[in-house]
């Protein structure tokens, strides 16, 4: 794969996205609505996470948790990485089978995991992801999956970077999740949480990592990006969950997803 590219897989598992990269970009601070398990190939990174700043190397297994605020940058010119993204209705049915009790509210621990058997593991799941199905293939498939969300689960917490949202930042977010294409302004959140706007603004970055602004946006093209896998042309897409118009929501889900929504849309048909 040449430096700056991005692929999409057409993935043969329901609930499931894979991705490869390799990309000297450093990439804001943006979110995803799903659990993610990854290696880093090549190259190494550092980023902030909603766990602290980590150093990823090659070898390296990568996660991340639904709405988690995250950066990228590449330690020297370039690093290359392999990504599984999880539906979280799907997580909750694999570590339903794992016997882990209430599985809707669990987190993976540990943002970097320096496991060479779970690398392997992961890389093997992948290709059986991208191909075809088979009987031999999806028996083992299942076993892998198991297996790896197994090994993030078992991982400890290296650093605990998650602030507890104040009740009143979680009533401004709650009205932004309850419809994100709705027109807020600063005062509808202020006004909910019964703060002032600049109190809002402050408290808002400091519990998510966000501002209310870029927490709207993010909010927006995770349903875009659901709208157009299922199926939705892409400029009713970019209205339906809040755009001014299509290329402002294309610009927004390259800058996150690293590919435009129409190569999106032609691999989930």
């Amino acid at each position: 794969m040449k430096p700056g590219q991005f692929r999409i897989f057409r993935s043969s598992v329901a609930g499931i996205e894979a991705v490869t990269a390799e990309t000297g970009h450093s990439f804001p601070r943006h979110t995803h609505d799903q659990f993610g398990i990854g290696v880093i190939e090549r190259g190494a990174q550092i980023s902030l996470s909603g766990r602290g700043m980590v150093r990823a190397e090659a070898g390296d297994v990568i996660t991340l948790n639904p709405n988690e605020v995250h950066d990228g940058l590449p330690v020297g010119e370039s690093r290359a990485w392999s990504m599984l993204y999880f539906d979280p209705r799907l997580m909750t049915d694999l570590l339903g089978d794992m016997g882990r009790g209430d599985a809707s509210g669990s987190e993976f621990p540990s943002p970097v995991i320096r496991n060479g058997l779970a690398a392997a593991r992961f890389r093997t799941l992948f290709s059986t992801v991208i191909v075809q199905d088979g009987p031999q293939t999806t028996l083992q498939r299942d076993g892998l999956l198991l297996s790896i969300v197994a090994d993030v689960m078992r991982e400890k917490r290296r650093q605990d970077g998650f602030i507890d949202a104040p009740a009143a930042i979680m009533r401004a977010r709650e009205l932004i999740d309850d419809d994100p294409a709705a027109p807020l302004t600063l005062a509808d959140l202020a006004e909910v949480s019964g703060l002032s706007r600049f109190q809002l603004l402050r408290g808002f970055a400091k519990a998510t990592g966000l501002t209310p602004h870029a927490y709207l946006v993010q909010r927006r093209i995770h349903g875009a990006r659901r709208l157009i896998a299922g199926g939705m042309p892409l400029a009713e897409a970019a209205f339906a969950s809040g755009f001014a118009d299509q290329s402002h929501m294309t610009r927004i889900f390259v800058r996150n997803f690293g590919v435009s929504p129409r190569i999106y849309a032609d691999t989930m048909r």
